[in-house]
């Protein structure tokens, strides 16, 4: 069980609005309803959504500092200085990297990248980096995906005549550091219309600008780079919206179609070629494997991977980053055990509360944001896991749906040596000794601030629909809402009494799943359906009583025809009589 569903039925002027949107999504009224959920209101709109054109890209140059970073830029290739792109280990952070070095060897041969160790340097920028730049006559860096914190280590850098321009998406502090220009949609003075891009996509933006000053008019460089943004905005979680819906589309068209070498290899591996690769996959299978590299190795043999030029050395390099995400799983899985027979065998860890806080100082440290994951999933609760690294704790959190656990970390900043993230995902480093005060405060803050509803699953409902409107014309038009993402999630439908046709059955090595054939009163088609893990509702569900179901609707093979509509069910509940 999933826990509580929610659906809520449009409002009196939403359902107008759907029923004026209806007849522009072929008279499909579960469409409509799904688009007046999204916000598109209108029939422009609506084509805008199921069409998104590179022509809906904003103008770069509405973001805050945008004239100082190109200004910068220009006088550095001008002067023919050296210039280093710098970027964080993981994978918003690498293909950032990649994007930027990439679009600009087009035209400018004095540059090279540079990725810290995530165990030697750690999280954004570090001493060794700059001293590094100094030692090698760089004079301009360019840091994506971090930085916005860097204040001493900037400072530093001016010292020693070197200019930064940051490309950052995490929320900045109000001391800044002293950068030439911070590119970021998340500045306190910014307007610019895209708040969630991702630390590639404001490197995109950045290059936009660059080629729009020097009037570069050919925009295939730049998209064809789009694969990587893509790559990014899946893999970094931010909202498949406005701006980041537009990359997404086009560089996952991009990704199927002609991706680049390295993409192309790890593509290879995960066995996607001649597949459809949806946002999905890049969560589940691409992003995972390009992480690896940061997490396991060192984030550079990534960028090395997305930059190379050969097919038979990408693919190369890329069995060695599969490997790496091998070891990493391996790794994961342990560590995740260990964690929960620690507070399995610790009740006052979670008991009474409403946070989780762990520390094991053996644990891999480039594995610890998945096993806060993984905690946050089991028990629902906002998890930090730490970790001891160079002399000091250090870890990552998760938060449940709906709670801000950056305000949450933010309220212990005095406790903290460095932090950092998102609404959802926060690293941390602290001195060890500070680690129970941390906990306590932590958890007040939670128990303080946290809703009740935000401490169990739910599921959100889109539509209820009867069997009769599941058409090869509402999948076709399902297909027109991807990519699916935060802030346009895959449509979740509920259909209410519904019966076993007579041939469902158990499967799995262990009888855990079941195989649906169901049925009901709105017509005589029989609707194929899997229920993962549900093995426990087979017994009510063959003895051919009524159940209401929430699912999303699939499709096995490319074809119009019907049998090949399946539904993946999220939940199942016996019908109220």
């Amino acid at each position: 069980m999933t826990g509580k569903w929610n659906y809520q039925p449009l409002t009196h002027q939403q359902k107008q609005q759907a029923d004026a949107m209806a007849e522009h999504c072929g008279g499909i009224e579960a469409i409509a309803e799904l688009l007046i959920r999204r916000g598109v209101t209108t029939a422009k709109e609506a084509d805008a959504f199921f069409s998104p054109s590179i022509s809906h890209l904003h103008d770069p140059f509405l973001m805050p500092d945008m004239d100082k970073a190109v200004n910068r830029l220009n006088k550095a290739m001008g002067a023919k200085e050296r210039i280093m792109i710098y970027g964080d280990y993981d994978v918003d952070g690498t293909t950032a990297v990649a994007l930027v070095y990439k679009y600009l060897q087009n035209y400018y041969s004095n540059v090279e990248y540079y990725i810290p160790t995530r165990y030697e340097e750690g999280y954004g920028i570090s001493l060794k980096s700059i001293d590094y730049a100094a030692e090698n006559g760089i004079k301009l860096i360019i840091v994506l995906d971090c930085g916005i914190k860097a204040i001493d280590e900037i400072a530093y850098a001016k010292e020693k005549g070197i200019d930064f321009i940051i490309c950052d998406h995490h929320v900045p502090d109000e001391e800044l550091p002293p950068a030439v220009a911070i590119l970021n949609p998340k500045m306190p003075d910014s307007t610019y219309p895209c708040k969630y891009l991702s630390g590639c996509g404001v490197g995109f933006k950045f290059m936009q600008a660059f080629a729009m000053s020097n009037g570069l008019s050919s925009h295939n460089e730049l998209e064809s780079l789009l694969d990587l943004v893509a790559v990014s905005i899946a893999a970094d979680i931010v909202p498949i919206i406005g701006e980041n819906r537009v990359m997404a589309y086009h560089g996952l068209r991009r990704l199927n179609s002609n991706p680049n070498l390295g993409l192309r290899s790890i593509i290879r591996l995960c066995k996607l070629t001649n597949k459809d690769i949806t946002i999905s996959d890049v969560i589940f299978k691409i992003g995972p494997r390009i992480n690896a590299s940061g997490r396991m190795q060192s984030g550079i043999e990534a960028v090395d991977l997305l930059v190379c030029r050969d097919l038979h050395e990408a693919y190369e390099k890329g069995k060695d980053i599969d490997q790496y995400n091998k070891d990493r799983k391996e790794l994961d899985k342990r560590i995740t055990e260990e964690a929960n027979r620690l507070i399995e065998d610790n009740t006052g860890i979670i008991k009474g509360k409403r946070s989780i806080v762990i520390y094991n100082k053996d644990w891999h440290k480039g594995i610890i944001g998945i096993v806060a994951s993984r905690l946050t999933e089991l028990y629902y609760k906002p998890s930090v896991v730490l970790t001891y690294s160079n002399g000091i704790a250090t870890g990552s959190s998760r938060s449940v749906q709906g709670f801000d656990i950056y305000s949450a970390v933010n309220s212990t900043r005095d406790l903290l040596e460095n932090f950092g993230g998102h609404t959802y995902a926060v690293g941390l480093s602290m001195k060890e000794e500070n680690i129970p005060e941390f906990s306590r405060r932590f958890e007040e803050y939670v128990a303080k601030n946290i809703q009740p509803n935000q401490l169990s699953p739910h599921l959100d409902i889109d539509a209820v629909i009867d069997f009769a409107d599941i058409t090869p014309e509402l999948v076709s038009y399902l297909k027109k809402l991807n990519p699916f993402g935060p802030g346009n999630q895959k449509p979740v439908f509920c259909t209410k009494n519904v019966f076993d046709f007579g041939t469902s059955k158990l499967v799995g090595k262990n009888l855990e799943h079941i195989k649906l054939e169901l049925e009901d009163d709105s017509t005589s088609h029989v609707i194929n359906a899997i229920a993962f893990n549900m093995s426990q509702y087979f017994e009510h569900i063959h003895a051919h009583k009524p159940i209401d179901i929430c699912y999303t609707i699939e499709q096995t093979k490319r074809s119009n025809n019907p049998d090949s509509i399946q539904l993946m069910i999220r939940d199942i509940r016996p019908s109220e009589q």
